[in-house]
Protein backbone atom coordinates (compact mmCIF):
# COMPACT_ATOMS: atom_id res chain seq x y z
CA UNK A 1 0.00 0.00 0.00
CA UNK A 2 0.89 3.35 -0.76
CA UNK A 3 -1.17 5.25 0.97
CA UNK A 4 -2.77 5.04 4.38
CA UNK A 5 -5.87 6.64 5.74
CA UNK A 6 -3.44 8.35 9.53
CA UNK A 7 -0.77 9.36 7.99
CA UNK A 8 -2.42 11.01 4.39
CA UNK A 9 -0.57 14.30 3.16
CA UNK A 10 -1.79 16.20 0.63
CA UNK A 11 1.39 17.41 -0.87
CA UNK A 12 1.81 13.82 -1.41
CA UNK A 13 -1.36 13.36 -2.94
CA UNK A 14 -1.49 11.69 -6.22
CA UNK A 15 -4.61 13.15 -7.53
CA UNK A 16 -3.81 16.82 -5.78
CA UNK A 17 -0.33 16.41 -7.22
CA UNK A 18 -2.59 15.59 -11.06
CA UNK A 19 -4.80 18.51 -10.38
CA UNK A 20 -2.25 20.77 -10.09
CA UNK A 21 -0.10 19.53 -13.02
CA UNK A 22 -3.49 19.31 -15.26
CA UNK A 23 -4.40 23.00 -14.19
CA UNK A 24 -0.85 24.71 -14.55
CA UNK A 25 -1.04 22.92 -18.07
CA UNK A 26 -4.55 24.30 -18.58
CA UNK A 27 -3.25 27.66 -17.44
CA UNK A 28 -0.52 28.15 -19.97
CA UNK A 29 -2.04 26.82 -22.96
CA UNK A 30 -5.23 29.08 -22.12
CA UNK A 31 -2.50 32.24 -22.13
CA UNK A 32 -1.22 31.14 -25.43
CA UNK A 33 -5.04 30.26 -27.15
CA UNK A 34 -6.24 33.44 -25.43
CA UNK A 35 -4.87 35.44 -28.79
CA UNK A 36 -7.43 33.36 -30.70
CA UNK A 37 -10.60 33.86 -28.57
CA UNK A 38 -10.22 30.15 -27.44
CA UNK A 39 -10.62 29.05 -24.09
CA UNK A 40 -9.84 25.61 -22.48
CA UNK A 41 -13.63 24.49 -22.76
CA UNK A 42 -13.29 25.41 -26.17
CA UNK A 43 -10.17 24.41 -27.75
CA UNK A 44 -10.69 20.84 -26.02
CA UNK A 45 -13.70 19.76 -28.78
CA UNK A 46 -12.08 21.67 -31.17
CA UNK A 47 -8.82 19.27 -31.09
CA UNK A 48 -11.17 16.25 -30.59
CA UNK A 49 -12.58 17.10 -34.10
CA UNK A 50 -9.32 17.82 -35.47
CA UNK A 51 -7.27 14.69 -34.48
CA UNK A 52 -10.30 12.14 -34.84
CA UNK A 53 -12.52 13.82 -37.96
CA UNK A 54 -15.82 14.37 -37.71
CA UNK A 55 -17.82 13.28 -34.85
CA UNK A 56 -21.64 12.64 -33.17
CA UNK A 57 -22.36 15.25 -30.70
CA UNK A 58 -22.86 12.31 -28.15
CA UNK A 59 -19.51 11.00 -28.64
CA UNK A 60 -17.64 14.27 -27.65
CA UNK A 61 -19.73 14.26 -25.04
CA UNK A 62 -18.25 11.00 -23.35
CA UNK A 63 -14.96 11.60 -25.26
CA UNK A 64 -14.73 14.67 -22.72
CA UNK A 65 -16.52 13.50 -19.98
CA UNK A 66 -18.87 16.95 -19.49
CA UNK A 67 -22.87 16.39 -19.73
CA UNK A 68 -24.74 17.40 -23.25
CA UNK A 69 -26.10 20.76 -22.38
CA UNK A 70 -22.89 22.21 -21.60
CA UNK A 71 -21.74 20.71 -24.40
CA UNK A 72 -24.95 22.31 -26.28
CA UNK A 73 -23.96 25.71 -25.02
CA UNK A 74 -20.43 25.39 -26.12
CA UNK A 75 -21.33 23.94 -29.86
CA UNK A 76 -23.43 27.14 -30.26
CA UNK A 77 -20.36 29.54 -29.09
CA UNK A 78 -17.76 27.62 -31.28
CA UNK A 79 -20.63 27.61 -34.29
CA UNK A 80 -21.07 31.62 -33.71
CA UNK A 81 -17.59 31.97 -34.08
CA UNK A 82 -17.37 30.00 -37.85
CA UNK A 83 -15.61 27.34 -35.67
CA UNK A 84 -17.46 24.42 -36.18
CA UNK A 85 -20.95 23.42 -37.70
CA UNK A 86 -23.40 20.86 -36.81
CA UNK A 87 -25.62 18.78 -38.98
CA UNK A 88 -28.13 15.87 -38.72
CA UNK A 89 -26.72 12.55 -39.96
CA UNK A 90 -29.22 11.35 -43.16
CA UNK A 91 -29.73 7.63 -41.64
CA UNK A 92 -30.58 8.67 -38.41
CA UNK A 93 -32.07 12.00 -37.96
CA UNK A 94 -31.69 11.64 -34.06
CA UNK A 95 -27.75 11.77 -34.58
CA UNK A 96 -26.14 15.30 -34.83
CA UNK A 97 -22.65 15.19 -36.38
CA UNK A 98 -20.04 17.63 -35.82
CA UNK A 99 -17.11 18.95 -38.19
CA UNK A 100 -14.50 21.63 -38.02
CA UNK A 101 -15.72 24.01 -41.02
CA UNK A 102 -12.35 25.68 -43.07
CA UNK A 103 -11.70 28.55 -39.83
CA UNK A 104 -12.04 25.71 -37.68
CA UNK A 105 -9.12 23.43 -39.13
CA UNK A 106 -7.18 26.71 -39.45
CA UNK A 107 -7.65 27.39 -36.16
CA UNK A 108 -7.26 24.00 -34.64
CA UNK A 109 -3.87 23.21 -36.91
CA UNK A 110 -1.91 25.79 -34.65
CA UNK A 111 -3.33 24.25 -31.43
CA UNK A 112 -0.76 20.95 -31.84
CA UNK A 113 1.78 23.71 -31.53
CA UNK A 114 0.83 25.15 -28.15
CA UNK A 115 0.15 22.04 -26.44
CA UNK A 116 3.85 20.68 -27.34
CA UNK A 117 5.10 23.66 -26.36
CA UNK A 118 2.70 24.00 -23.17
CA UNK A 119 4.14 19.92 -22.23
CA UNK A 120 7.72 20.65 -23.09
CA UNK A 121 7.53 23.78 -20.55
CA UNK A 122 6.34 21.46 -17.97
CA UNK A 123 8.98 18.50 -18.97
CA UNK A 124 11.74 21.38 -18.77
CA UNK A 125 14.88 19.36 -16.77
CA UNK A 126 13.36 15.95 -17.65
CA UNK A 127 15.66 13.30 -19.83
CA UNK A 128 14.06 11.85 -22.71
CA UNK A 129 14.33 8.94 -20.66
CA UNK A 130 12.04 10.17 -17.91
CA UNK A 131 9.50 11.64 -20.04
CA UNK A 132 8.47 7.73 -21.79
CA UNK A 133 8.71 6.58 -18.43
CA UNK A 134 6.48 8.59 -16.68
CA UNK A 135 4.65 8.30 -19.69
CA UNK A 136 4.65 4.66 -19.10
CA UNK A 137 3.51 5.16 -15.65
CA UNK A 138 0.77 7.43 -16.44
CA UNK A 139 -0.78 5.03 -19.01
CA UNK A 140 -0.43 2.27 -16.66
CA UNK A 141 -2.64 4.16 -14.22
CA UNK A 142 -5.29 4.93 -16.98
CA UNK A 143 -5.46 0.84 -17.80
CA UNK A 144 -5.89 0.71 -13.97
CA UNK A 145 -9.06 3.38 -14.07
CA UNK A 146 -9.85 1.68 -16.70
CA UNK A 147 -10.76 -1.67 -15.35
CA UNK A 148 -11.65 -0.28 -12.03
CA UNK A 149 -14.41 1.42 -13.85
CA UNK A 150 -15.30 -1.69 -15.83
CA UNK A 151 -15.77 -4.15 -12.50
CA UNK A 152 -17.89 -1.78 -10.71
CA UNK A 153 -19.96 -0.95 -13.62
CA UNK A 154 -19.63 -3.73 -16.10
CA UNK A 155 -21.28 -3.44 -19.58
CA UNK A 156 -24.97 -4.24 -19.91
CA UNK A 157 -25.52 -7.32 -21.93
CA UNK A 158 -28.85 -6.40 -23.96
Amino acid sequence: MFYQADSYERSESLGWLLKRVQQSMTAHADGQLCKQGLTHAQWGPLLMLHVNGPSSVARLVEQLGTDAGAMTRLLDRLEAKGLCQRVRSIEDRRVVMLSLTEEGERVTSQLTAVLANTFNAHLQGFSHEEWRTLLNLLQRMVANGEALRQADCPPSEE
